[in-house]
């Protein structure tokens, strides 16, 4: 059996760009993709928190160092520049790779600079 996990994500990202008119996906400064785990042309869902939308798209490679977040041909519709979205790249694991497998969780501020990593999420207290 397989179990789907969330492998990596980019959390509070900003939107930089938002071009219409250009191949559908989501360019991503290239160090961000690598040290969220994800690969170029990987499916990545979308999770905007200024409006609620969620969506599907890839990733495509934005230059490096470049803080890019450019979300590319219908992906452009359901966010403005500057909305804050949290993208995320789920795998497929065995049970016994599940067992020990940690995501890579990228925490992004102003300018999306990485703020922190981590390979865990606390336990929500009520």
């Amino acid at each position: 059996m397989q179990i789907t996990l969330l492998k990596g994500k980019l959390h509070m990202a900003r939107v930089t760009q938002a071009e219409l008119w250009y191949d559908g996906s989501c360019a991503i400064d290239a160090d961000l993709v690598k040290l969220a785990g994800l690969r170029e042309f990987e499916q990545i869902d979308i999770y905007n928190v200024d409006n609620g939308e969620r969506f599907t798209t890839y990733v495509i490679l934005a230059k490096p160092g470049s803080g890019t977040i450019s979300m590319n041909g219908a992906a452009a519709r359901k966010v403005q520049v500057g909305d804050r979205v949290i993208i995320a790249a789920y795998g497929q694991f065995t049970a016994s790779e599940a067992e020990n497998f940690k995501p890579k969780l990228v925490y992004l501020g102003e300018r999306n600079k990485v703020e922190r990593t981590s390979d865990t999420i606390p336990v929500q207290v009520a």
